[in-house]
């Protein structure tokens, strides 16, 4: 009979998560990970053998985390037209870029060395724009939409552009007329 798991994957993420916050992905290690979960080296291997494998399940449930919020936003919005992008407007404006920007923002950095990540985070992308495209009154105007929300949200993740909530919300609210427009 197996030993039930002391260590539940998620904490080992969130160890993870703190590492690369504080050091960056290129400086993640399995044994930071270790030290900063607290928990033995050999408990991080037995789950993620590897860094890589570790940065792509971070990853991944970050992918998991952003399309469960769009989920949860989307049901706001199953009766009306768009509801896939009112969902990401939704989501954009619950941004928070110390929270949600500052861990995918170090894993970029990650992304250019590992084509398998890479994979991973477009076809993230790829499944979420098709959703919206397929569930849009208009798909030229659902593009143009999305590529604004893109644009503005990775524009502040990078820290190219700080904008102030009233900025945001109306930048947002422009983003919402060009959908909801006949």
């Amino acid at each position: 009979m197996a030993r039930p798991r002391a260590i539940d994957r998620a904490t080992i993420l969130d160890a993870a998560e703190q590492v690369v916050l504080r050091d960056g992905a290129a400086r993640l290690t399995l044994d930071a990970v270790a030290i900063v979960a607290g928990i033995s080296k050999a408990s991080v291997i037995y789950d993620y053998k590897t860094k890589q494998a570790l940065i792509q399940a971070v990853v991944e449930r970050w992918i998991t985390v952003w399309r469960d919020r769009l989920d949860e936003a989307a049901t706001r919005y199953k009766d009306c037209d768009n509801p896939r992008l009112r969902a990401r407007i939704d989501v954009a404006r619950n941004y928070n870029a110390e929270e949600d920007g500052a861990v995918v923002f170090q894993l970029c950095s990650a992304m250019t060395q590992d084509e398998q990540l890479r994979q991973t985070m477009n076809e993230g992308f790829r499944v979420e724009l098709s959703k919206s495209l397929s569930l849009a009154k208009d798909p030229d105007k659902a593009l143009l939409a999305l590529l604004a929300i893109e644009g503005m949200s990775i524009l502040q993740m990078f820290g190219a552009v700080d904008w102030r909530p009233e900025q945001r919300e109306k930048i947002l609210s422009g983003i919402e007329q060009l959908i909801t427009e006949d």
